[in-house]
């Protein structure tokens, strides 16, 4: 997202322990209540696997069974496979749903540099690895955020082999609306080394969203950070936790998504949080105009940037919705 497509990142400091700075920082490490939905849905726990691209193993997990149409599930910077745990199983009956954690992020591999094209290829062999293609139909990808620029590069290259791709809160701007953003909330992002916390709870504390949001339903991102975290040793040998993700994934740009979403070989829908402080009302009036009358056009209510964490069941049942018509078969 040009400097600012992250999906999670550790925060710098806590401004209000109930606001949007660190939502997490009141719990003291504590588990919030979850809904029984929540819970059922990470009952349904994956197979994990790891596939060699490009000299690095790529963490997928797979929901499930084979020869079901496929559905590719790609995350944000700076995000991870398990920001899709409690959305895939709702697809499990129906399809093969497959989430990946990209080069340098969640469980897979760092690399010496990160680019938009070999996350493509990272999706592409995660969906033939996984079954994906197994089907009588191709699959469909779905890319949040950042995700949605690496989606629309698999469209352009290899979108013959896709059924349709659909792009989730994907702030593709336009030169004007890029000069003329200012994003409040947004931090500039350069590579820095990740901190580390002497124990979970104070690194959990440190949790933010990017860009900054309230978060009601604190059960998610819960979920989402302890998930985004690791156990390592300190240089004195001390146990502590940090981040999983490399810091140099950060200023990696999208490439040139427009062109991609021009040259698109595979019908492309595009969905956006109606509250989203990315994807405003001119920039998804933008990627739908590239798009073109064709495209289907999704706006989640009541959702900001983070349209799993903020509305996470109507995100469900608008999927299923669009797959029932969507791509024509």
């Amino acid at each position: 997202m040009n400097r600012s497509a992250s999906s999670a990142a550790p925060a710098p400091a806590d401004r209000d322990e109930a606001g949007s700075s660190a939502p997490l920082a009141a719990l003291r490490g504590a588990v919030p209540a979850r809904p029984r939905w929540f819970d059922a849905a990470l009952q349904a726990e994956p197979a994990r696997a790891w596939h060699e691209v490009q000299g690095a193993r790529i963490e997928t997990l797979s929901w499930g069974a084979r020869g079901r149409p496929g559905l590719l599930l790609l995350h944000g910077k700076m995000a991870h496979a398990q920001w899709w745990s409690f959305i895939a199983p709702w697809f499990s009956a129906t399809h093969r749903v497959v989430a990946l954690s990209f080069g340098g992020m969640g469980g897979s591999d760092w690399r010496s540099s990160y680019s938009v094209p070999t996350m493509a290829d990272e999706a592409m062999a995660a969906a033939t690895h996984e079954g994906l293609f197994d089907a009588p139909t191709p699959p469909v990808v779905v890319g949040h955020s950042f995700g949605g620029f690496v989606a629309l590069l698999c469209a352009q290259l290899h979108g013959a082999r896709l059924g349709g791709v659909f792009t989730l809160d994907m702030p593709l701007m336009s030169r004007e609306q890029r000069a003329a953003r200012t994003r409040p909330g947004l931090r500039s992002f350069a590579p820095r080394p990740t901190r580390l916390y002497p124990n979970l709870a104070d690194a959990l504390a440190r949790f933010r969203f990017a860009p900054e949001q309230p978060c009601d339903n604190l059960y998610i991102a819960d979920h989402i950070a302890r998930t985004s975290l690791k156990e390592v040793r300190a240089d004195d040998a001390t146990p502590a936790w940090t981040w999983r993700f490399d810091p140099q994934v950060a200023p990696l740009g999208p490439g040139n998504p427009a062109q991609a979403l021009r040259e698109a070989a595979c019908p492309v829908a595009i969905g956006w949080g109606s509250d989203s402080a990315l994807v405003t009302p001119p920039v998804a009036a933008y990627s739908c105009g590239l798009a073109g009358p064709q495209a289907p056009r999704v706006e989640i209510p009541a959702a900001r940037h983070h349209v799993m964490v903020d509305q996470p069941l109507a995100l469900v049942s608008a999927l299923r919705a669009l797959l029932q018509v969507w791509p024509s078969r």
